[in-house]
């Protein structure tokens, strides 16, 4: 299946997200869309789903143009998606999503679709358990289960909008191995990344997009210094973080055990003192994202003490630790943090903790304009937020930290994000420190953690097994923690 892009456009009202996109993507090649948050990636890529209506262009498929307007017509006719965020039913195992969506269901032929789950499985090497609850997997499973999913859909084109946030580099290495063995049957797999280390393990060829705009091709091996001019006219530059000597106490936690994620977390005794980042390493649901919840009273601890500067805090709930100075920000964007169907000024005008019965519309369309333009997101305050780039969300999730928190609790506050709006975050991040307020955060990037932590805490298995200062320690000695080994 030959696909091609002509001058595809896409207007949000007076945001030109595709401005004259054209591309060929050839069969049996893996081809990557490269650009920095907001450069049009991830809007091209909904628009040949489905999931969104082009202004103006054509697609076509072996030379025919295609004319489809939902995700199930593009389907029908082998092109799929696997989105930022998984589309699944958590509650339900993993075989019943397997199902969802495929003919003959209701004829009670679950057998036929174990066996069929079992071959597609064995065919690029995933291991999934049928009856396993989708709840309790990694992205990186979801990831794979949605996958088998649209192969069994038929998919020849299979589209992945930033399949490498937020898994483990284990997880990497069995999604590239897939997609290179899909790549050999024959199929198109197109690539949607901001990472260029990605691009260069896995693509044959790379398209990069900036504003909107197709700005180069080139063909692997890839010019490194030539990809980044093409991303950002020039390569991001970081401003290295001035230490901060810790503090007072801000946070002590003593033996803390708590259910919760994958392995709940055991025995934890951690203190956070005032100026210091920590970071969180470890496989994803080691023990970081319960430790988080429970700093933040999210979850309540079933043995052990917290203590918030001196004062006792269990059995206190989410809105004590929040009144006491604590801000905690999820990294389920559209799950946890922000509310599908609303937009920009209806989630400042929930912000608002002004008293009264009448909601002030007019200063919630002015602060939605004046955070836009200060996190800088390419959208506008009437915008509904799942129509953000997923980078763009993350910047409104930034946007709604307090001005002076007594502490910040981050799960993974990059994710998504390019390098120069990485850097951009953490400079922000580091205003925080300088006036007094510490942050713990978890990343599934292990140069994030070294590059902006001053203490790293490694979780393994629902324990802390490693709490090193950044200096006194490397990648390689921080990878066999991750791993398990301590010795």
């Amino acid at each position: 299946m030959a696909l091609e892009l002509r001058d595809i456009h896409k207007h949000f009202w007076d945001v030109k997200a595709n401005d004259g996109i054209s591309m060929i993507l050839a069969p049996g090649k893996i081809h990557g869309i490269l650009g920095e948050n907001g450069a049009g990636k991830s809007t091209l890529m909904k628009i040949l789903s489905g999931y969104l209506h082009k202004t103006s262009g054509d697609i076509l498929l072996d030379g025919r143009p295609l004319h489809y307007s939902t995700p199930a017509e593009a389907s029908a006719l082998g092109i799929g998606m696997l989105y930022q965020d998984p589309l699944d039913f958590p509650v339900m195992s993993v075989l019943d999503n397997f199902m969802v969506g495929q003919k003959g269901v209701l004829r009670n032929r679950k057998p036929f679709f174990r066996k069929r789950f079992a071959e597609l499985s064995r065919s690029i090497d995933f291991t999934l358990n049928p009856d396993t609850p989708v709840a309790t997997l990694t992205i990186g499973e979801r990831q794979q289960l949605e996958i088998l999913r649209l192969l069994s859909l038929g998919i020849r084109v299979l589209i992945l909008d930033e399949p490498t946030t937020g898994i483990s580099s284990a997880q990497k290495e069995v999604l590239f191995s897939a997609l290179k063995e899909l790549g050999r049957q024959g199929r198109n797999v197109i690539l949607v990344s901001h990472k260029l280390e990605d691009v260069e393990a896995l693509c044959d060829t790379v398209t990069v997009l900036r504003e909107g705009r197709v700005t180069g091709e080139m063909d692997a091996p890839f010019d490194t210094s030539e990809l980044l001019r093409m991303m950002f006219g020039a390569p991001p530059k970081l401003t290295l973080r001035e230490k901060v000597s810790p503090g007072e106490e801000v946070l002590h936690l003593e033996g803390v055990s708590a259910p919760g994620g994958r392995t709940g977390l055991s025995d934890c005794t951690v203190t956070v003192r005032r100026g210091e980042v920590i970071g969180l390493a470890g496989l994803e649901g080691s023990g970081q994202d319960v430790f988080l919840r429970i700093a933040s009273g999210l979850i309540r601890p079933v043995a052990g003490s917290v203590r918030l500067g001196g004062t006792p805090m269990n059995g206190k709930d989410y809105h004590c630790f929040r009144t006491a100075g604590v801000a905690f920000q999820p990294a389920s964007r559209l799950e946890e943090g922000l509310i599908r169907g609303l937009t920009v000024t209806e989630h400042y005008a929930l912000q608002d903790r002004r008293q009264g019965l009448l909601v002030r519309w007019d200063d919630a369309y002015s602060t939605a304009g004046s955070k836009i333009e200060k996190f800088q997101v390419i959208g506008a305050p009437e915008y509904r937020v799942e129509s953000l780039s997923g980078g763009n969300q993350q910047r409104i999730l930034l946007s709604f930290l307090p001005d002076r928190p007594r502490l910040l609790l981050l799960e993974n506050p990059t994710r998504g994000l390019d390098m120069e709006s990485v850097y951009w975050v953490w400079e922000h991040l580091d205003e925080f420190c300088h006036s007094g307020a510490s942050i713990v955060f978890s990343s599934s990037e292990l140069d994030e953690i070294l590059m902006a932590s001053d203490r790293i805490l490694v979780f393994f298995n629902g324990k802390i097994i490693k709490d090193v200062k950044k200096e006194e320690t490397s990648s390689m000695e921080l990878g066999r923690a991750i791993a398990g080994k301590t010795s």
